[in-house]
């Protein structure tokens, strides 16, 4: 693989990690609530589920789901599933994020991880990036150096972002900022992620 096909494929990375959507909203909701460590843990789940796409494109699965309408369909409804079941919890907690601020309370790194790993598996939009931008590269990396950099690229990316993300959320002069309007940011994440999952059932 040239340098300038390596550029191309880390611009793409960086775009695709670098889109506001459920990821940034559960890595947020970790950092915010459990504080760093809980945003590091869920922001290198989610990059090890953006691994496994890359992995799984790599060897060609991408093409299946393509070639598979239904198999897709159930992929889509499997995610859209996922985001409502955050939504849903973020709107009917008792506080959620802000009572866990206010309580001193916090998810486990366990769960962190969970969730992580679970909102990129289950997240469409990454399969439509890849389907779309990053199967163009699998041509190009025919040699066993080549399908490393193809899916460390994407997954390294993607872990720094949102451990970027996590570290600056729980910055103390920024948590002091936003744990008053911690409430506020609860609704509104429960809200974004019922929009979004009802706009993945739309476009299945």
């Amino acid at each position: 693989m040239t340098l300038s096909i390596w550029l191309s494929l880390l611009l793409i990375c960086l775009l695709g990690a670098m889109s506001p959507g459920p990821s940034l909203a559960v890595v947020a909701k970790h950092s915010l609530s459990g504080g760093r460590w809980h945003g590091i843990v869920c922001a290198w789940a989610h990059a090890c589920g953006v691994g496994c796409y890359a992995l799984l494109t790599l060897l060609g699965l991408a093409v299946v789901l393509h070639q598979s309408p239904l198999l897709f369909t159930c992929v889509s409804y499997a995610g859209a599933g996922y985001l409502a079941y955050l939504g849903i919890n973020a709107l009917r907690s008792k506080g959620g994020v802000a009572a866990k601020l206010a309580q001193g309370q916090s998810s486990s790194l366990l769960e962190a991880a969970r969730d992580g790993v679970m909102i990129s598996l289950f997240n469409p939009k990454l399969a439509l990036f890849f389907l779309a931008l990053f199967s163009q590269f699998v041509a190009v990396g025919n040699e066993a150096s080549s399908k490393v950099i193809i899916v460390a690229t994407p997954l390294l990316v993607d872990g720094l972002w949102y451990t970027l993300i996590a570290g600056i959320l729980s910055y103390p002069k920024v948590l002091t900022v936003l744990r008053t309007k911690a409430q506020l940011i609860d609704r509104l994440s429960g809200i974004v992620l019922l929009g979004l999952a009802c706009r993945v059932v739309w476009l299945a």
